[in-house]
């Protein structure tokens, strides 16, 4: 691997706030000499950039579940990173560790924070950035501590094909449950029902949609694991069970928006079946559950070593690509985990 200490950090900032879909002009591109890590920090080279529709809401101002990125800062996100110089015991140059590097070529990282190591001899390294890591984990304390789908329930998934989805409809399965996935378009839709084993996979699409969710739910719903919301969401509300769980992990489909969407206010309609149907619906990051984190790679590593759990990835050449990159997952472009090889 490259150690070279002397050449420039590039990064990409975030220039300016988005108004509705972001665009090109809202990041830049910057050079700057790379800094030297001072006492328990560490130089890192960044191998791999991890690309999440959360993102998205960090680039926005105001109150959310983590603070916003400033304008002239470097966009946030998750890394396989080696180090190339340190000032830390337990840490030397080569060392391969999973970090939070950002949009950046190079970063310098509290040396404490670096607690997973990577090996490409077990696991390829960009699954530490998916199945593997944040998304997978998502997907697994989600499903463990809020859906707990039980055998024979049925469990409904959006973005089926993304990293979460996936990961969500197959350990579904692994408990024994029915798992129907919800894509985009049929090449998503059959990769969810023929490679990942789904027992239905629909496409959100089809003029037709929520006809086929009933007639692939004929048992209702017990579990929907919440990505997407809009149009989706409205075809599950009607088919969910007495006593459904809701896990509320993202709402790709509104993230963009800039105001209310138009028509009658339909919360009272919402907030009546939470109440009539005892649904029990909560939002939730994977950090949450950290507890659970040293299990879900126990199992998830065993898991992939079994081929129980596979795993798609859309890889991205070159950090100048990663706005676009984003943009496009946003709209669903993706086809897998999106990873930027730096």
């Amino acid at each position: 691997m490259n150690t070279d200490t002397t050449v420039p950090l590039t990064r990409i900032v975030l220039a300016s706030r988005p108004q509705g879909e972001p665009t090109a002009d809202n990041f830049r591109i910057e050079q700057a000499p790379l800094p030297s890590p001072g006492e328990g920090q560490v130089l890192l080279r960044n191998l791999y950039l991890s690309l999440d529709p959360y993102m998205r809401g960090r680039m926005n101002a105001g109150r959310s579940y983590a603070r916003p990125v400033e304008i002239g800062e470097v966009m946030e996100g998750g890394t396989v990173s080696e180090v190339i110089a340190s000032r830390c015991d337990g840490l030397q140059p080569g060392d391969v560790v999973l970090a939070h590097g950002g949009w950046q070529t190079h970063a310098i990282a509290e040396g404490r924070t670096l607690t997973r190591k990577l090996d490409a001899g077990i696991a390829p390294l960009t699954t530490a950035l998916g199945v593997h890591g944040m998304p997978g984990f998502t997907a697994y304390a989600g499903l463990h501590e809020i859906g707990k789908p039980q055998p024979g329930e049925t469990v409904v998934v959006a973005a089926a094909s993304g990293p979460v989805g996936a990961t969500v409809g197959q350990i579904a399965r692994l408990h024994g449950a029915r798992a129907v996935g919800i894509a985009g378009g049929e090449a998503k839709r059959a990769y969810v029902r023929d490679e990942l084993g789904f027992d239905a996979a629909l496409d959100h699409r089809a003029p037709d949609f929520a006809d086929q969710l009933r007639t692939a739910c004929p048992n209702g719903i017990d579990v929907y694991f919440e990505n997407v919301g809009g149009a989706v969401f409205d075809a599950v509300l009607p088919l969910l069970n007495d006593f459904a769980r809701i896990p509320v992990c993202g709402l790709v489909a509104h993230y963009n928006d800039r105001a209310l969407p138009p028509g009658p206010d339909r919360l009272p309609m919402l907030m009546s079946q939470i109440l009539t149907r005892h649904l029990t619906v909560r939002g939730f990051i994977q950090r949450d559950f950290i507890s659970l984190y040293p299990q879900f790679l126990r199992e998830m590593g065993g898991w992939l070593g079994e081929g129980k759990i596979k795993y798609r990835e859309d890889i991205v050449e070159g950090l100048e690509n990663a706005p676009a990159a984003l943009i496009g997952l946003l709209k669903g472009r993706n086809f897998g985990k999106v990873v930027v090889k730096l």
